[in-house]
């Protein structure tokens, strides 16, 4: 459930985020966005190679990738074991291989080799969840979406803007709390902050303005 909250106290927090995470290195899909603009196959690809996956290793791996294949087309072109060999060491490379591949074929049979833009459809694409659908459409369209990853499902309840199990629970209880065109804001701002500041362990919020707010154990 959603906890109440005065629409300025949520300003107040996103106000915080964007200056405290000023110089903070931002999440892979914004980083891979200004890289090769707004393309929602770039933020799909790049998605799935980050599912348990650091940053650090899945921003080098989708780069190498793409230097060869940008398009579901040219993806195709490639065997399982190039494709293997470039997103190395991913988690579950060799079955992450596979299934960009079976994307990739999907998306050309069915879609006319463009990603859709309905988070229904999103999620019939092999290895495609709620998480990585909401991403696509928020990075890859601009439509508002909550991309609740482990980092947005854990500070939301820290922030006490939700009481939540899961990140499901998260998502639909922050829909409640956060205007919607702050959604994408709001989870990009809260992933860097995951990240740097407010981790799962070792978390260094008392030292940032945000400390009020951010209830860690």
């Amino acid at each position: 459930m959603a906890f109440n909250r005065d629409f300025q106290e949520i300003m107040d927090i996103i106000q915080l985020l964007e200056t405290e995470t000023k110089n903070m290195e931002p999440p892979a899909s914004v980083t891979l966005v200004a890289e090769y603009g707004q393309d929602p196959f770039i933020v799909l690809i790049a998605c799935l190679l980050s599912l348990r996956t650091k940053d650090t290793i899945s921003l080098p791996a989708s780069r190498r990738l793409f230097y060869y294949a940008h398009t579901p087309g040219a993806m195709v072109q490639l065997s399982e074991s190039q494709i293997q060999k470039l997103i190395y060491p991913v988690a579950f490379y060799r079955r992450r291989a596979h299934n960009l591949i079976a994307v990739c074929a999907m998306l050309i049979e069915q879609f006319d080799g463009k990603v859709p833009q309905i988070q229904e459809e999103l999620m019939r694409l092999p290895g495609v969840g709620l998480k990585t659908a909401n991403l696509v459409l928020s990075m890859g369209f601009s439509i508002p979406a909550l991309c609740v990853d482990t980092h947005v499902h854990r500070i939301s309840n820290r922030f006490g803007l939700v009481h939540t199990k899961t990140p499901e629970e998260t998502e639909r209880a922050l829909q409640q709390v956060v205007p919607r065109e702050y959604w994408i804001t709001y989870c990009n701002l809260l992933v860097m902050w995951g990240q740097n500041v407010c981790k799962a362990r070792g978390q260094k919020c008392k030292q940032y303005a945000l400390a009020s707010y951010c209830h860690c154990p």
